[in-house]
């Protein structure tokens, strides 16, 4: 049978320079999953022939995107060259923004972080953002010992949603000068980079799903709980942002015992974040004698003191009121909790609020803490950014 072309039907050969272009790339990537590797080692993983390994080697040395690092030792027979990728074929960088400050990492196109700066930002007007995010990207690439225009990617993560649809941030009303619908392409301009914008928590789901207790997982809910409540949602290995990107905005979700608000958006609140929001919580610890500035204060002092259990009682019963709602819709294999409440409340916490979504729902996803250090907007900003520049430096055809 053949073909509308007339060629017999069947798999077409790949040409010599797409074949090379694939081996390159299997070969970068098992660099970076396993660090520094010899030329027998890259062919018995990738089952090229020796010589075929050194051409390959040869061709990514050339290209700068790996070099050698020293040779093995110990074993039988001489020892053999080890390769590693290049740390300094690219760098990308990751801001989380909140309306106190912006939070900036380099990292090289392994992933290690070689620069921060953290920029404070209190009571800031709508105008400099773009100078503000241009100073603190400096201030991180300085403390890298870089200069800006080494960094090939820039991924920032914030409150709220760039609908599609008008290039405007939505959900996030307190984010003051970041709703000008041309914003992203001023700081790419400013920048002299490719720039991106993706929901905070949708970034701190990345950063569990590459380095964190949902590796291996594609279909999970992230639950984030901190000043305010959202949630992240992956479903076969990709972020669900649902068609104007708010999917996840949970902390408007009408739930019971919270008031039923009327005007969402004008209130820029909702029935969770009524219920577990950071002045929720700092007001359920003060019913129980239990003083605190910030609710991830409340939380530790609640974990701690005598009568606290009660406040992580009723807080876990809160958390998996609106939980039961979200895994009856998606139905995950897992759900994440992260933010400062959880994270403040520990193992203790997160057993309580498992407890009480077993009686409230009838999926039974496995329940886990984020165990992540430093910032999970950062860390998934950063994997945002460098999946997308590895994707163009491993391109090598």
């Amino acid at each position: 049978m053949t073909g509308g072309s007339g060629n017999p039907a069947g798999p077409i050969a790949g040409t010599p320079r797409l074949l090379r272009a694939i081996n390159d790339r299997a070969a970068l990537h098992l660099l970076l999953e396993r660090g520094p590797l010899s030329r027998t080692q890259i062919g018995t993983l990738t089952g090229l022939s020796k010589p075929t390994a050194s051409q390959l080697l040869a061709r990514l040395e050339s290209a700068g995107l790996v070099v050698p690092v020293g040779t093995t030792e110990g074993g039988p027979g001489p020892n053999a060259r080890l390769y590693e990728l290049n740390r300094s074929a690219a760098f990308v960088a990751g801001l989380d923004v909140t309306p106190a400050r912006i939070r900036v990492a380099v990292a090289d196109i392994t992933g290690r972080v070689v620069g921060e700066h953290r920029l404070a930002t209190p009571g800031r007007q709508a105008a400099g953002t773009v100078d503000r995010v241009v100073a603190a990207v400096d201030q991180a690439v300085r403390q890298a010992g870089l200069e800006r225009r080494q960094l090939s990617q820039a991924v920032i993560g914030a409150p709220g949603a760039i609908d599609p649809l008008t290039g405007r941030l939505r959900y996030a009303p307190h984010l003051t000068g970041w709703h000008a619908p041309g914003l992203l392409a001023e700081l790419a301009e400013a920048l002299g980079m490719p720039v991106a914008f993706e929901n905070d928590v949708n970034l701190a789901a990345v950063a569990e799903q590459t380095l964190g207790e949902a590796r291996g997982c594609e279909d999970f809910v992230l639950l984030w709980a901190a000043e305010g409540i959202g949630a992240a949602i992956m479903i076969a290995g990709r972020l669900h942002r649902g068609f104007t990107g708010g999917a996840g905005e949970v902390g408007y979700m009408p739930l019971p015992g919270a008031p039923l608000i009327r005007n969402v958006r004008r209130e820029n609140s909702g029935g969770f974040q009524e219920l577990a929001g950071a002045p929720a919580v700092l007001a359920l610890a003060k019913q129980h004698g239990i003083g605190a500035r910030t609710a991830r204060e409340a939380v530790a002092r609640a974990a701690t003191a005598p009568g606290g259990g009660a406040v992580l009682a009723e807080l876990a019963h809160r958390l998996a009121t609106g939980l039961a709602a979200i895994v009856a819709v998606v139905d995950p294999e897992l759900v994440v909790l992260s933010g400062d409440v959880p994270r403040a409340g520990g193992e203790r916490l997160r057993a309580l609020v498992q407890e009480e979504l077993t009686g409230l729902a009838v999926p039974r996803p496995r329940l886990r803490l984020s165990a992540l250090e430093g910032s999970p907007v950062v860390h998934g900003a950063l994997q945002s950014a460098l999946a997308t520049v590895r994707e163009s430096v491993f391109t090598t055809s």
